[in-house]
């Protein structure tokens, strides 16, 4: 199950939520109508669950997600290639630990999820990222991904409350052979199996390290007003 990391529940209180899934059929740009995207009965995290999803001194890092700021410059409301420079030359963990810039992206406002698979034009939804490539015994050494919005809009990062070695293992997964992919948290979905959802607020300079290679996540501008550029490290 994902675990959160934060020192006590007022760090996070009120920029959470947690709501339904369900696949998204007809509903227009997704892929095929069967990807995962919230419902958006979105309610406020309470206490209590906050308390089911922290994270403890016996947790792994690499299992963790963990809220981050980044302080950035001013930059002017229109100013896309500003923050496009900004991110390419920022090094997040002054130097602390390896890290390649792998990507960024810039998303209207109102998107209910942002990733897109270019190779066809539709959103994906609730996903696992692949880029370690690694099957089922050595999932957990997948790199985590630190992500910063650098505005000017809101951006959410959804996150599933399963990982997906859990949703494998309820799929009936080979535990030695099989290479986790989306493709078995649709299953998972539209087989009745229960999945929530985490929405959590980015504000411009706000971010997140999450092991996007664990989780079903994506991003999203669902109700912001403007238009926003994250931007992606692996770790």
């Amino acid at each position: 199950m994902v675990r959160l990391r934060f020192a006590q529940f007022s760090d996070i209180q009120g920029r959470i939520d947690i709501g339904d899934v369900r696949q998204a059929g007809d509903t227009p740009g997704y892929d095929d109508g069967v990807a995962v995207v919230p419902e958006e009965n979105w309610e406020p995290l309470s206490s209590a669950d906050a308390e089911q999803l922290r994270a403890d001194a016996a947790t792994p890092l690499s299992t963790t997600i963990e809220l981050v700021g980044q302080d950035l410059p001013v930059f002017a409301a229109d100013d896309l290639q500003g923050r496009m420079d900004t991110a390419s030359a920022l090094d997040p963990l002054e130097g602390r630990w390896p890290r390649r810039r792998h990507a960024q992206t810039c998303s209207p406002a109102g998107l209910l999820t942002s990733t897109e698979d270019t190779t066809v034009d539709k959103l994906i939804g609730l996903h696992v990222d692949n880029w370690d490539r690694l099957p089922y015994p050595a999932r957990l050494d997948s790199r985590r991904r630190l992500c910063i919005n650098f505005g000017p809009g809101t951006r959410y990062l959804l996150i599933g409350d399963r990982d997906i070695l859990e949703i494998c293992q309820i799929l009936g997964r080979d535990q030695e052979q099989h290479c986790p992919h989306t493709d078995d948290v649709r299953r998972y979905v539209a087989d009745g199996h229960p999945l929530r959802c985490l929405r959590i607020r980015l504000e411009p300079g706000q971010g997140y390290i999450a092991p996007t290679e664990l989780v079903p996540h994506d991003g999203s501008t669902s109700g912001a007003q403007m238009w926003s550029l994250a931007a992606f490290w692996l770790g």
